[in-house]
């Protein structure tokens, strides 16, 4: 599939079960060789959004089509290049680990056997042990090698490291590096740790109250906003401080805090010499970014 061809496209997409309405009128591409972050809080729509893309939901209206092909005929060819972990999936439990291995990569001619060792290995995983008795972090940790051992076009996952220590979330998301550097591969990612997320997502999304509200590059979300740290070099601050576009501020005789969208950090440093101030911009991490789109 062409790099510049996006491998999901949804146009109008609404999911309404009865009288609630769960997505409204989304319309959103996810391009080839990104890693996406999908943010909203539970019940935003982001669970419900993504189940369209592998055809467990279909529209109520709007469409969805993931690699050329829409929902409600997705097939084996396309099936095959999708590896999908939700925090509740199902395993089967009467199996050892291994033998669930085994038994999934039966249905993938290509599956990956180097990278399932190397896995197993980095990630302790006991092939012997039954899955019924694999603790919570372990569970998950087996599911996300059954979703990536066939080393899938488009990764997709659902909260997937909510059980995992946080060694074993370093761990994880230094996998999801060496994932994404094959060619075309693609990531999507919805998870509450919003700290983890920022570290490896190169694309963000955020969904509020069914809507789409946000989608953009990381980078471009960050340059929209920073927090300027004020600190007066002769007395008082003036009242109002003379900046537009102020979201938030704080403000106590000879200093302030403001937080600041869409103000050049030059011109920024401008107004500070005019009213006689030292000005320390900071960037603002994932999660402020977050609270500010949804606010």
């Amino acid at each position: 599939m062409s790099q510049d061809k996006p491998i999901v496209e949804i146009r109008g997409l609404t999911k309404q079960f009865r009288k609630k309405i769960a997505i409204e009128a989304v319309d959103w591409d996810i391009m080839p060789n990104r890693i996406v972050g999908l943010l909203g809080a539970n019940g935003a729509g982001k669970s419900t959004l993504i189940r369209h893309i592998i055809g467990l939901y279909l529209p109520t209206t709007g469409t969805c089509t993931t690699f050329g092909c829409r929902a409600e005929k997705l097939g084996p060819e396309q099936m095959a290049r999708i590896g999908y972990v939700h925090q509740e999936g199902a395993l089967l439990d009467w199996m050892t680990a291994g033998q669930l291995i085994r038994y999934v990569a039966a249905y993938y001619p290509h599956w990956n056997q180097d990278l399932e060792a190397r896995y197993i290995e980095d990630f302790d995983i006991d092939l012997k042990s039954r899955v019924r008795t694999l603790s919570p972090g372990q569970r998950q940790k087996l599911a996300i090698l059954l979703a990536i051992g066939h080393e899938p076009d488009l990764l997709i996952l659902d909260e997937p490291a909510s059980a995992l220590d946080p060694l074993a979330r370093s761990q994880f998301l230094d996998w999801l590096l060496q994932i994404i550097q094959h060619e075309g591969r693609t990531i999507l990612i919805s998870s509450h740790i919003l700290s983890d997320v920022e570290k490896v997502i190169d694309q963000v999304t955020i969904m509020n109250r069914a809507q789409l509200v946000t989608d953009c590059a990381l980078d471009d979300l960050r340059e929209q906003y920073c927090d300027v740290r004020l600190t007066s070099l002769n007395g008082v601050l003036p009242e109002p401080l003379p900046f537009e576009h102020v979201v938030a501020s704080k403000q106590d005789k000879g200093q302030a805090v403001l937080t600041l969208k869409n103000t050049p950090p030059d011109l920024i440093q401008q107004i500070a010499r005019q009213i006689n101030c030292r000005a320390e911009i900071q960037p603002l991490c994932l999660e402020d970014l977050y609270k500010l789109e949804v606010a």
